[in-house]
């Protein structure tokens, strides 16, 4: 998949609801649609764990970044 926007990288890091450690381990096995993103998916984007891309069919997705797959190794759940 090709990225298709910036990471953004915060200022300032906060600690993870457990809805959004979730959807981190969801997209740690498969892109999620960008049309069926969640607030939690959207809350992970701006913290850096999540990117959207684009799929070899043309339509954008959210998956995981570097960051958000050290976020799961620290937590031995990735």
């Amino acid at each position: 998949m090709e990225l298709i926007e910036r990471i953004y990288t915060p200022a300032e890091r906060r600690c993870l609801s457990a809805h959004e450690l979730a959807t981190l381990l969801v997209l740690l096995q498969t892109p999620v649609d960008a049309r069926a993103a969640t607030e939690d998916v959207l809350a992970l984007r701006e913290a850096g764990l999540a990117r959207l891309v684009d799929s070899k069919r043309g339509e954008a997705k959210f998956a995981i970044t570097d960051e958000g797959n050290a976020v799961l190794r620290m937590l031995d759940a990735g």
